[in-house]
């Protein structure tokens, strides 16, 4: 049965790209602490505004600076300066804008390409920020004192989290970087073992979520990606375990639920139903819910309660070819071959490379006896799939009513042949088929 796994993994706008947070040092005053100038050669308003930043007196500074801009537009500190204040009020635009007339004024401001670039990323706009955050990874950072190696850090993880859809091996480069200047932290190792995923490298990808649940057991992220890892590899009792312990810590998480579910029904357990159910009820927009929901509901011989959901589902997804699948198999399963047939057909021109859209269309051909299109879909089948003692029948069932003996005859021959005793109603028919056709 194919279910989903709801799997929730790391937002890109999550806690490795932050923009400087009201009380951290501005640049300037960074430098002076780290003795890179001495008061004396900065201008007494630029001092006054830095003691308000200090303060948090946002205001007081934004006015000072704004002040000493009018007289000295290109002084790019200040302007870092007045984008620092805007930042900190959540004035994002206005703070941009001074980040980049900062940069504009002095190409080689660390903090200004760095600031600029985490904000610009905060905002999604990840294609400004990434050549802003390279940039920043590029320049000399010294005058930020002992702060300059997290800065830089900051700068690489940010690039990380852009990278990670985009390029995995980039980010993965990424975060080397990162790590080469600070010390790991839950969210690297998180990130490292989703980039492993990513790159087919399920030990390793497991070794960083275990890494992580040990200091961390409670990681939802980290008991997600693991449970998502051994639910691949058909490991269902340890990752019910796991999941179980999860839930015991976060009982109302919808995702590890969800994959509980995808465990229980993976084990043929009657717990799965109801779960899904309480899960619906509570999150009936989640399309991921209501899909699982459906096929276990048609695994469990609930096939309108299943058809229910798969037509609400097709209601804002008509071309989607898994629902239409489903939603045909279901129809099937109700003995309404002719709609089945209709939605199959539909099916096959959305995905002409569904194998199971091709496999359903035979069979609702053949039940409305249409034998010439069964014949065509299991022609489109076969280029996808290898043919098995269902597709042997149809062939062989179609076939015969077209008379064509021949054709009829070899496909029953092989349907026998495959079928190996499993299938005691049809290897009746096809033995009787065959009498009556090999005595002509």
């Amino acid at each position: 049965m194919r279910v989903l796994a709801a799997v929730v993994f790391v937002s890109l706008a999550g806690a490795a790209i932050t923009a400087q947070q009201p009380g951290q040092q501005s640049a300037s005053t960074q430098s002076n602490s780290a003795g890179a100038a001495s008061s004396q050669l900065v201008p007494q308003a630029m001092q006054d505004a830095e003691a308000l930043i200090a303060q948090s007196n946002w205001k007081a500074a934004a006015e000072k600076l704004n002040g000493w801009l009018a007289e000295h537009p290109s002084d790019a500190q200040a302007l870092f300066d007045a984008g620092y204040v805007a930042d900190a009020q959540n004035h994002p635009d206005e703070a941009a804008a001074f980040y980049k007339k900062a940069v504009d004024a002095d190409a080689s401001n660390f903090m200004a390409h760095l600031s600029l670039g985490l904000l610009l990323a905060r905002q999604g706009k990840l294609d400004e920020a990434r050549p802003e955050l390279v940039a920043a990874t590029k320049l000399d950072a010294s005058h930020a004192g002992d702060a300059a190696p997290t800065l830089k850090a900051r700068a690489w993880r940010a690039l990380a989290q852009i990278d990670y859809t985009s390029d995995p091996s980039a980010a993965s480069n990424d975060l080397v970087e990162a790590l080469k200047l600070s010390p790991e932290t839950p969210q690297d190792t998180l990130l490292a073992a989703e980039l492993a995923e990513q790159a087919d490298e399920p030990d390793a990808a497991e070794k960083a979520y275990r890494r992580l649940l040990v200091s961390d057991p409670k990681s939802e992220q980290a008991n997600a990606g693991l449970a998502h890892l051994l639910i691949a590899r058909k490991q269902f009792p340890e990752a019910e375990k796991l999941l179980r312990t999860a839930l015991a810590a976060s009982p109302d998480d919808p995702a590890l639920t969800a994959q509980l579910a995808v465990t229980l029904a993976a084990q043929d357990k009657g717990e799965a139903l109801p779960l899904l159910e309480k899960l619906h009820a509570a999150h009936a927009e989640n399309a991921a819910i209501t899909r699982m929901l459906a096929e276990v509901r048609a695994e469990a011989g609930d096939t309108s309660g299943s058809d229910q959901l798969y037509t609400a589902l097709l209601a804002t997804n008509p071309h989607d070819p898994e629902l239409l699948a489903a939603h045909g198999q279901n129809l099937i399963g109700m003995q309404r071959f002719a709609e089945a047939f209709d939605v199959f057909t539909k099916a096959t021109q959305v995905a002409p490379t569904d194998g199971d859209a091709w496999s359903g269309l035979a069979f609702a051909a053949s039940k409305i006896n249409r034998p010439t299109t069964a014949i065509h879909a299991l022609t489109e089948r076969a280029k996808i799939l290898p043919d098995n003692a269902s597709t042997y029948f149809l062939w062989a069932t179609s076939y015969d009513a077209m008379h064509d003996r021949a054709q009829a005859t070899s496909y029953y021959h092989r349907f026998l042949d495959a079928a190996a005793g499993k299938f005691p109603d049809q290897e009746w028919q096809a033995r009787q088929r065959l009498t009556l056709l090999e005595k002509k």
